[in-house]
């Protein structure tokens, strides 16, 4: 991908058509969850520019994100669907589409995407994900079930506004930015805050505890071990590479401690007090500054009169994203801001050498940044293209404009629709075990293990107990998890676990064909009468035959169409009872 590239597009398209581990750094600001539309101030360079930040399941989050969540990441779909159950009766979210809460649809709304910006980061590459307290707590848990709580690496407070009053409340001053690796194999550049400092500073040379080696022993008639301390000379950190590269070349060199000690003393860096005591006379200039800590509070929000301001909303200082890019790639890296808006993060980029690409889908993005940046950049509205080993691997996720919602073309079957329909295909009898269960008891899963490439599909899907489905996990297949119920004693009838497995398998080629997909689309669209019967009798007449004298019965079976998108589900009518 072309360095200075600017996409106006929905991210999500952009995101997966990145190839896999090319971006080194990813600093985003994405919506917060504030509940309310953002404008830029009118005649400024930002007019025109707005975003909703106001989120709800049916309008912003498509059934197949959701699907994807609860087959690869788990831990991500049950943790939002507690926050679906924890917050139900919080009048302060309303309730959207039958107990899903906005917060939830915010959550998978930017899980997905969170899911793709993993993808592409390298292994030494980071995130920092901006936000505020308005849902910072939730989204911190979504980003460790998708990096791992072992890849978490801060919670940077950022100090953005000096002491308000907000009633009858501490004022709410900071922003939360969170900051993840994809592995510990990763880019860090320390970070130094200027001092001010215009003296001469005393470092003591010693340390805590005695040595019986050579830095316990006597250096021009001094004896730290006479007061219980050791020699502590500097050989490494910053000050030695001050001390090699301004006034004693070769220093880190020096081996010897006593060796280190005669250069520093030849140097004129070490004087000794009234009592003898020597100590390191470090000059200003070799003061390189205190190292920053996650608590940020020397950038401040930018103000109306302030040059850097544009009018746009939320926009955050070049300096915050200047901070996070210098410690955490090198010049020449790809930086990547997914929701760019102003540009801050590109501009910050730019200045530090930094190759990198931008996503909005605001018009006049493209305008606005090089108008800030003085020359062309690459201005692309269709997505790249991915040409890694891995792009025919991935999951495609449909995308949502928020401007135009529009019905998704039938392209295949929701979670949903395949767990109702291989629970009546499979006569509610599990793959694994040969036990026939309520629904309830069972649950979907993938034949050929996701770890070795098995697709979400229903060509590649199963209904198992939960005994079943724990013990198979992500590494077996079928075959091995029957093997392991027959070692263990759980396996009660092969011959009903047979057929429950030749139905599923039998049932999932039927959506392979063109002729069956429009006859489900046609089932979908059909009323409840006879000619929805007949071509539920159509659809289903390939099992029928191919289970040879076990006939199913049918008529026990019911269909509901789930608009508006046209499909339909299949569930036994005894699910209900």
């Amino acid at each position: 991908m072309d360095n200075r590239t600017l996409y106006i597009h929905d991210n999500l398209d952009i995101l997966r058509g990145m190839n896999s581990e090319s971006v080194d750094l990813i600093a985003t600001d994405p919506p917060f969850n504030k509940g309310r539309d953002f404008h830029a101030t009118p005649d400024s360079l930002a007019a025109g520019a707005r975003f909703q930040d106001r989120w709800s399941w049916e309008a912003d989050v498509h059934e197949d994100w959701v699907s994807l969540i609860r087959d690869d990441y788990p831990q991500l779909y049950e943790f939002i669907d507690f926050v679906v159950a924890g917050l139900g009766n919080d009048s302060k979210i309303r309730k959207k589409n039958g107990g899903r809460e906005d917060l939830a649809a915010f959550l998978c709304w930017l899980g997905v995407r969170v899911i793709e910006m993993r993808r592409i980061l390298k292994p030494t590459g980071s995130l920092y994900l901006h936000c505020d307290p308005t849902a910072s707590h939730y989204i911190k848990a979504m980003l460790d079930t998708i990096f791992g709580v072992k890849n978490f690496r801060n919670e940077i407070v950022w100090g953005r506004s000096p002491g308000r009053s907000d009633g009858l409340h501490w004022g709410n001053t900071h922003d939360l930015i969170y900051y993840y690796t994809k592995s510990d194999k990763r880019v860090w550049h320390d970070t130094l805050i200027p001092t001010g400092n215009t003296k001469t500073t005393a470092v003591p040379l010693t340390g805590p505890k005695t040595s019986t080696g050579e830095s316990g022993k006597e250096w021009r008639g001094y004896d730290p071990t006479r007061i219980g301390r050791c020699w502590s000379v500097p050989k490494k950190g910053r000050l030695a590479d001050w001390l090699d590269a301004n006034k004693i070349p070769g220093y880190k060199s020096i081996e010897g401690i006593h060796d280190r000690l005669d250069a520093l003393y030849d140097a004129g860096l070490i004087a000794f007090s009234k009592n003898g005591t020597p100590t390191l006379q470090r000059p200003p200039e070799a003061d390189a500054g205190v190292k920053v800590n996650s608590i940020w509070s020397d950038i401040k929000l930018l103000k109306s009169a302030d040059k850097e301001r544009l009018g746009y909303p939320t926009q955050k200082p070049v300096d915050l994203y200047k901070r996070i890019i210098a410690a955490s790639s090198n010049e020449g890296d790809l930086v990547l801001d997914p929701f760019c808006g102003c540009a801050t993060t590109l501009i910050a980029a730019e200045n530090l050498n930094r190759h990198w690409i931008g996503i909005d889908l605001w018009e006049h993005a493209a305008t606005t940044l090089q108008q800030r940046i003085g020359f062309p950049v690459h201005a692309r509205r269709e997505p790249p293209v991915r040409t890694d080993d891995e792009a025919d691997a991935g999951v495609s996720l449909p995308s949502i404009n928020r401007r135009q919602r529009r019905a998704e073309p039938w392209m295949r079957l929701s979670h949903a629709d395949m767990r109702d329909i291989l629970y009546a295909a499979q006569d509610g009898v599990c793959a694994g075990c040969g036990r026939k269960l309520h629904i309830r008891f069972m649950q979907l899963d993938h034949m050929q293990p996701r770890a070795e490439g098995g697709a979400n599909t229903i060509d590649n899907r199963v209904m198992l107990c939960s005994p079943c489905n724990g013990a198979k996990g992500a590494v077996l297949t079928i075959l091995g998890l029957v093997r392991a119920n027959k070692r263990d004693g759980w396996l009660e009838d092969e011959g009903r676990r047979r057929i429950a497995y030749d139905r599923a398998r039998l049932v999932g080629g039927m959506f392979k064909e063109k002729e069956r997909d429009a006859l489900i689309r046609l089932v979908g669209e059909l009323p409840i009468d006879g000619e929805r019967k007949a071509a539920i009798e159509r659809l289903l007449a390939p099992i029928e035959m191919a289970v040879g004298g076990e006939r199913r019965q049918w008529n026990a079976v019911v269909w509901r169409c789930r608009l508006p998108i046209g499909r339909c589900r299949l569930t036994d009518s005894r699910m209900n009872a």
